[in-house]
């Protein structure tokens, strides 16, 4: 399981709490006490210790029946958020659907707002799971994905971690190539942050516009090279997301923790620049000093925002990738890994 927010906050509310509360926008917990066993109290059968625990003393394990069936005994401290009410619901890294107790309903302010029906975790991701497998387009499957990604990050990344021989050809490439020739036609909901020449000057103030102060990783892409495709611009987005996706599946990276970005310096593919939907910046690609200062600009602002945060470049372009890669490794936490991993 990910140690992330999003998650920690639904195991410690659905799937690891066994009584919560909820005080001053605080999760929390009660547990019963367990008692010191005393020498008359001890059985020595135990070959390990010469004891065993009477049966009375709480044990670690899973409630089988009723709204916290599925849910573990485990005790995790609580932690502190800043939503209530609908906000919640509507906030993917807290949201849990239908998994919300009763209790937590009338805490959290939003009881009869979801139906009255209590379903675990277990059983939304068993939902999810039949209606993507009745699909058989993998673009479909790509788009069902992205949408629990928008409305359920907990639920997103157990099916990633549990099926991810299944669901990384569906989030990353082949797929994902597609669903960025498509990303204007498809885009539902912003996701990472966009920085392109109306920003110069201003980049280290907007940095400040990311909601999560501990960043750890930044994926960002000019889409200059989106995989086999060539020029995408800003419709590479799809790519950071993807990639970032894959590493809090298979690298336990906190979900919080990453940030795909694209830097939009324009784009020389014709279609795009034709076409009224597209959502970059629509005019030729920047080139030579004003775009190496241009990136520069976007380097200091996350270094200086996120001072130990690392810089994947992906799918830079042949003529600048090798030249950012150079000025900026001996000072920055920074890779290319389509030169040193792939490359």
């Amino acid at each position: 399981m990910l140690a992330t927010a999003s998650n920690v906050v639904r195991r410690r509310t659905s799937a690891a709490v066994a009584t919560a509360g909820f005080r001053g926008g605080v999760f929390s917990r009660s547990v019963s006490p367990a008692r010191h066993l005393s020498t008359a109290e001890a059985n020595d059968d135990d070959p390990n210790t010469g004891f065993m625990k009477p049966d009375y003393l709480p044990a670690e394990d899973v409630e089988q029946e009723g709204e916290f069936a599925g849910c573990s005994s485990k005790f995790i401290p609580p932690i502190s958020i800043a939503v209530r009410g609908p906000d919640i619901l509507n906030n993917p890294l807290f949201n849990k659907g239908t998994a919300f107790k009763q209790g937590e309903r009338d805490r959290f302010r939003f009881r009869g707002l979801l139906p009255p029906r209590i379903q675990n975790m277990a059983t939304q991701k068993a939902r999810f799971l039949k209606a993507l497998r009745d699909e058989t387009s993998s673009i479909r499957k790509n788009l069902l994905l992205e949408d629990l990604h928008d409305r359920n990050e907990t639920i997103y990344h157990r099916v990633l971690i549990d099926h991810i021989e299944e669901m990384a050809p569906l989030v990353y490439t082949p797929t994902v190539g597609q669903a960025c020739k498509e990303f204007a036609q498809r885009f539902r909901r912003p996701r990472g942050m966009y920085f392109s020449e109306n920003d110069r000057y201003h980049m280290a103030a907007m940095v400040y516009n990311w909601p999560h102060r501990d960043v750890h990783v930044i994926c960002v892409t000019d889409g200059s090279r989106i995989l086999g495709l060539g020029d995408l611009g800003a419709s590479g987005m799809g790519i950071p997301v993807g990639k970032l996706s894959l590493y809090c599946a298979a690298g336990g990276i906190a979900p919080h923790r990453v940030l795909p970005v694209v830097i939009d310096v324009g784009t020389d593919n014709e279609e795009l620049l034709a076409d009224p939907f597209y959502l970059g910046t629509k005019k030729r690609r920047t080139r030579g000093r004003k775009y190496y200062e241009l990136i520069d600009e976007f380097m200091k602002a996350v270094r200086f925002r996120w001072p130990n945060v690392c810089v994947q470049f992906e799918d830079f372009s042949s003529d600048t990738a090798q030249t950012l890669l150079n000025k900026y490794r001996e000072d920055h936490l920074c890779f290319n890994d389509d030169i040193q991993g792939t490359g």
